[in-house]
């Protein structure tokens, strides 16, 4: 359990109600887990978070798939974010990320050979979070491969996956009562 309640009609600024009500319809029932959960205390901040998330993770992104949850999963990894590893490691899998792939990053081993893409989607996550600045070359890596709008999305998909990671941590929220996935040695 999250260290808050459950958001409810009752518990949300009563002028946000409108942004409550979009978003459980959307849902179809109020979420009682995950991000969004902790977010929908401040309904039209999660609304407006949910516009983010459409954008870059379905209406337009220019990047693949197996590149969106790579960065996710580089994000959940490098932030010790376990809701956010669960919720995408197997999705990575099924992407077609290689098992060793996802095992070796989920136990900080070293890494299998990775294609070019998987290389500069990691090494810029990894650069970023851990330095929090990209050198020139690490930046060029990833240009090659993105293009500018690629690299944009990409810096952006993992800026909103920190943002979820963070009320994810900060608000201690726990894990799906099934796992797909081993979770993070931390």
């Amino acid at each position: 359990m999250a260290r808050i309640p459950t958001a409810s009609r009752e518990s949300v600024p009563q002028d946000q109600l409108a942004a409550f009500d979009e978003l459980v319809k959307a849902r179809g029932s109020v979420p009682t887990i995950g991000p969004v959960a902790i977010q929908l205390n401040a309904p039209e901040l999660a609304k407006r978070g949910e516009h983010l998330r459409a954008y870059i993770r379905a209406d337009g992104s220019s990047l693949p798939n197996n590149v969106q949850e790579l960065a996710m999963i580089v994000t959940a990894r490098e932030l010790d974010c376990q809701f956010i590893w669960e919720a995408h490691a197997a999705s990575g899998r099924k992407e077609g990320l290689s098992d060793a792939l996802v095992d070796n990053l989920r136990d900080k081993k070293e890494l299998p050979s990775l294609s070019a893409q998987e290389s500069a989607v990691i090494d810029y996550g990894r650069e970023f979070f851990r330095t929090h600045r990209v050198s020139q070359p690490t930046f060029d890596a990833a240009m090659a491969q993105f293009g500018v709008r690629g690299l944009v999305e990409l810096t952006n998909l993992m800026g909103y996956y920190s943002c979820l990671a963070f009320n994810i941590n900060a608000f201690d929220v726990g894990l799906p009562d099934i796992l797909k996935e081993s979770p993070l040695p931390i």
